[in-house]
């Protein structure tokens, strides 16, 4: 199976350089919708409800550090993709990809996977709740 950094490697080679938290909102949104167009997930990297947004630790780790990421940075494989989870990750970047990483962070603190996973937090406290693709699958089958 696929990895996050392997949908990041793809997102980078189809959209160039771009911010981490951009990044970060484009694979959390390529994770979502490929659970509910193709019914399964890309990859097993989770999602934890971090106060800037969705944030895989995974992807963090290989950008830590670094306010623009380019496709050099990140480990991945663009290639390892089926023609179905392509179209999924493209849909994605079609709707999503000309979008800031402000709007797109907002955006994401407005839906349920991230505000429930972090509870009563304040907006700007610290979480590392998972952010379920069984919540992400029944919150963005609804839209």
């Amino acid at each position: 199976m696929a990895t996050v950094l392997d949908v990041a490697s793809y997102i980078l080679a189809k959209k160039g350089e771009m911010s981490a938290m951009k990044l970060q909102k484009l694979a959390y949104y390529s994770q979502a919708w490929s659970l509910v167009w193709d019914e399964e997930p890309l990859f097993n990297d989770r999602f934890e409800a971090w106060a800037n947004g969705p944030v895989s630790p995974r992807l963090y780790d290989a950008h830590r550090g670094n306010f623009l990421v380019d496709a050099g940075m990140i480990t991945g494989n663009p290639d390892v993709f089926t023609e179905s989870q392509r179209d999924t990750i493209d849909g994605v970047l079609e709707f999503y990809g000309d979008k800031s990483a402000q709007w797109l962070s907002d955006l994401t603190h407005e839906e349920d996977p991230w505000k429930d996973a972090r509870g009563g937090l304040q907006p700007m406290e610290r979480s590392n709740e998972v952010i379920t693709t069984a919540a992400m699958h029944e919150y963005y089958s609804a839209l």
